[in-house]
């Protein structure tokens, strides 16, 4: 038997580098001078007394810390998240949280924006989630499934908010064509 050769090994292909990744477009910083205030008289009251809560300056200087900021517009009633908290303040550094201070004038802007930036879903947002009650697949759902869904699922509706909402929509069995139904809602 003769002796076997010893394979050389074959080079390898040239290996292709690596595409740069895309950049992520950039998200714009947040300006407080191009939010404008909607807040009434009463609601400017009510948003400095909660700010006087959380100032913790020795003299009540009406000063608060970024790291007091979302908790402040939580207690207000609305709940972003910390990154969204963190884009209104200028991505601060974590040190600078507890160290860096908000007038409750630099605070207004940032709760306004807070305020209108909810995420309040498109009209195909809104249909998608009425398809799912759609069974025929003919762009209807049942009157009295869509008044109970309303009325038990998610921030439930009272029984007379239903109704209104629900006035003259049905037709004449029972239906209701849901892509007109949001069309409606989301214009009054």
């Amino acid at each position: 038997m003769a002796p076997k050769k010893k394979e050389e090994p074959k080079p390898a292909a040239p290996v292709a580098p690596k595409p740069p990744e895309p950049e992520r477009p950039k998200t714009p910083e947040f300006d407080p001078a191009s939010v404008t205030l909607e807040f009434t008289p009463e609601q400017l009251e009510d948003f400095k007394d909660a700010f006087q809560l959380f100032d913790r300056t020795p003299t009540s200087e009406m000063k608060i810390t970024y790291a007091q900021c979302g908790d402040l517009i939580r207690a207000l009633g609305q709940n972003p998240t910390n990154a969204e908290i963190m884009y209104v303040l200028g991505k601060p550094k974590a040190e600078d949280m507890q160290t860096k201070m908000l007038d409750f004038e630099q605070f207004l802007p940032i709760y306004q924006h807070i305020c209108k930036a909810k995420d309040r879903g498109t009209f195909e947002d809104f249909v998608e989630g009425l398809r799912v009650f759609d069974k025929e697949g003919n762009g209807t759902v049942m009157g009295a499934e869509l008044r109970h869904v309303l009325a038990t699922l998610g921030e439930k509706m009272r029984e007379d908010e239903v109704e209104q909402l629900m006035q003259n929509q049905e037709d004449a069995n029972g239906c209701i064509n849901y892509e007109a139904f949001v069309k409606y809602i989301m214009a009054s």
